[in-house]
């Protein structure tokens, strides 16, 4: 049994802790926000000030290797879920009648809920585990750390000489012993400045900005209404823009704007009035917004964003024994696929089932890291590259052509056959690398034959011309 410490009390260090100590380990998890989810959603949700966590407020998306997971491995943590009132949509459904099951059709389902929802499933189970210790409101203000010796084997290539060796932390109570440190406190963690302090090689991080910016406004079904509409699809987009309907829990849903950081009228869509008119100009925010929703906050902005990977492991093997990253202070994902929360939950089950093997050894960051580019990299540079396409696409607004227009084709011919279909909802709930589902010969040919029958095909035409855009933005 291990003594493990956690860093971050977000969806990744409640997951890591939870799950951890339900491995037999012992917890304690340290989060600097003296104030902890409840059951009170809408109020967490709309008037909790959370500067730490500025993705908090904005839509989620638990895919189907999320909700895999929680039903596998959490079933009290799933089941909260939905008492709590997650809803779940299958992929196929969108055809009238769902195509004959397959293995693995299973798991293409999508399980709506603002980002509360799972924070409040995962700490009220947390609490409840005899080997956890909670500790709202103290900080992490450093790292324990120790010499170590260097351990032949432990990465690719000569182990560091006397490899710092992390054995808890600190704050301002005072010192906190642990076999294992698992960082947990995103992107914006103090680990690189703590690493620095105690004389460690700087991890190496790999960083690709995207050039994207999202506007957001939450609403809620009028009563009665349990659902939204089932088409037309709820992500769009057109040359300079895209659109987006996110349902979530308790009737509540997020309509999404996405435009370039560098488009003109970026600044008007701030505007609630100006917002609706915009996203009106495309199908799923008129179906959505047709209904009479009520409004519920102003429109939430957030920008900057970049797709970043970090690595606790250079050429020369580990930089630090004793403390692994799970979540956003690994793999930091832009939103446009929504896979941040499936990759965190899969590095927490992890650092769950392994934390009994030496997790103070260098040998032990290294496999972490090993089974990290085996199991997450692949996904992150999937982001990177589809980001990039829709970066270049809204700054430069020129057609898809190629290679882009064939991939364009795949996922509109996937709205009207349901193999395609299939394949399509395998990679996006990560159940199947694209480069093995999309190169399946019969959906290649599938595509080609969508793509014959229409020779005038233009991808991503849907929304409005730039001139009535200009002038929905202009008010």
């Amino acid at each position: 049994m291990a003594h493990v410490v956690v860093i971050g009390g977000g969806v990744g260090g409640l997951a890591t802790a939870l799950l951890t100590a339900r491995h037999g380990h012992t917890v304690e998890l340290f989060e600097r926000d003296t104030r902890a989810p409840g059951t009170a959603l809408d109020r967490d949700f709309f008037r909790w000030h959370r500067p730490t966590v500025p993705q908090a407020t904005q839509p989620h998306v638990l895919l189907g290797a999320a909700r895999t997971l929680l039903r596998d491995e959490l079933p009290d943590v799933y089941a909260e879920m939905l008492r709590l009132g997650a809803r779940e949509r299958h992929e196929l459904d969108w055809f009238d009648v769902r195509p004959p099951a397959r293995p693995g059709d299973e798991d293409l389902v999508m399980l709506h809920a603002r980002r509360i929802v799972l924070e409040s499933a995962l700490l009220t189970a947390l609490r409840a585990e005899e080997g956890a210790v909670l500790r709202h409101g103290e900080p992490v203000a450093g790292l324990r750390t120790e010499q170590g010796g260097a351990e032949p084997g432990a990465g690719a290539g000569p182990p560091a000489a006397s490899p710092v060796r992390v054995t808890g932390v600190t704050t301002k109570a005072g010192p906190y012993a642990a076999d294992l440190v698992v960082d947990a406190a995103g992107r914006r963690g103090g680990t690189e400045r703590w690493l620095a302090a105690a004389g460690c090689r700087p991890p190496v991080v790999e960083r690709h900005r995207t050039g994207l910016a999202y506007f957001c406004r939450w609403y809620r079904l009028p009563d009665g209404m349990q659902e939204g509409p089932r088409r037309p699809w709820a992500v769009t987009g057109g040359p300079f823009a895209g659109c987006a309907v996110f349902p979530a829990d308790n009737r509540v849903f997020a309509v999404t704007l996405i435009v370039h950081t560098r488009d003109a009228t970026r600044s008007a869509l701030r505007d609630p009035a100006l917002f609706e008119s915009a996203a009106r100009a495309f199908p799923p925010g008129a179906a959505w917004l047709d209904l009479g929703a009520e409004p519920l906050s102003d429109v939430l902005a957030t920008a900057s964003l970049d797709n970043r990977w970090s690595a606790l492991v250079d050429e020369q093997g580990p930089v630090v024994a004793g403390l692994v990253p799970v979540g956003d202070a690994i793999t930091h994902t832009n939103p446009t696929l929504g896979q941040g929360t499936s990759l965190a939950l899969w590095a927490a089950l992890r650092v769950a089932r392994t934390a009994g093997r030496d997790p103070g050894s260098a040998r032990y960051a290294a496999e972490h890291h090993a089974w990290a580019v085996r199991t997450l990299k692949p996904w992150f540079d999937f982001q990177v590259v589809a980001d990039a396409a829709i970066g270049e696409r809204f700054a430069t607004r020129a057609v898809r052509t190629g290679a882009a227009r064939e991939t364009a084709a795949l996922f509109d011919c996937a709205l009207e056959d349901p193999e395609v279909m299939r394949a399509r909802a395998r990679v996006r709930h990560l159940a199947e690398r694209p480069e093995r589902a999309y190169a399946d010969p019969e959906i290649r040919a599938r595509v080609a034959r969508w793509l014959a029958a229409r020779p005038d095909y233009v991808p991503n035409a849907v929304g409005p011309e730039r001139a009535e855009w200009e002038k929905l933005t202009a008010g």
